[in-house]
């Protein structure tokens, strides 16, 4: 019979309040409090919190407190990451992140969503992975919504919401968000897509 958690990563409906699950966002939450309130600034003892709170990331991932996530071993991120503040990753499901990828200020991943039928929803809820390519960035106040992918080499316009899937050297912007022109693939080397 399948964990909780394992019914979770799996996008299938799961108790949310199994004692496993609140142990590790229990977890989350102290880390967290450590880099927001006690660190605050991008210090080698953030980093080391950092760590440890987002074991599956490459080098230099940078984060300007204050942030918040619902696990951080649900994310993984290439080299060069860089969140701004405000940023929120709920990562009930896999979040993957590219190398070289930036993060305005406020912007928002929810892998986390729930059933639209109410009665399942008071006791399971559901979620879904995101993904975002190599060499991205995704302008302050932006919201990525569960099980949304974003290809490699896009932008994404300040406050937009993202519901449904980008291809990769993509501009895109507004609510919802929309296509709005290629930007061709540069003279990079073609890294991780979704």
């Amino acid at each position: 019979m399948p964990t909780e958690q394992e019914k979770m990563l799996a996008g299938e409906l799961y108790a949310a309040f199994d004692s496993e699950l609140l142990a590790a966002r229990t977890r989350a939450k102290r880390l967290l409090h450590r880099l927001n309130v006690t660190e605050y600034l991008v210090t080698d003892a953030a980093r080391e919190i950092l760590a440890e709170l987002i074991p599956h990331a490459g080098r230099n991932l940078w984060v300007e407190p204050p942030f918040h996530c619902d696990y951080g071993s649900h994310i993984r991120c290439g080299d060069n990451v860089y969140f701004n503040v405000n940023c929120v990753v709920l990562d009930a499901a896999p979040v993957t992140i590219g190398s070289n990828v930036l993060f305005g200020p406020g912007v928002q991943l929810y892998a986390a969503t729930h059933p639209l039928d109410a009665t399942v929803r008071r006791t399971l809820e559901l979620a879904r992975p995101i993904c975002i390519g190599d060499d991205c960035w995704l302008g302050g106040g932006t919201i990525v919504c569960p099980g949304v992918s974003i290809g490699a080499g896009c932008v994404i316009g300040a406050g937009s919401v993202v519901t449904k899937d980008v291809p990769p050297y993509s501009l895109a912007m507004g609510n919802p968000a929309r296509v709005i022109r290629s930007l061709g693939p540069a003279s990079i080397e073609k890294g991780t897509s979704c």
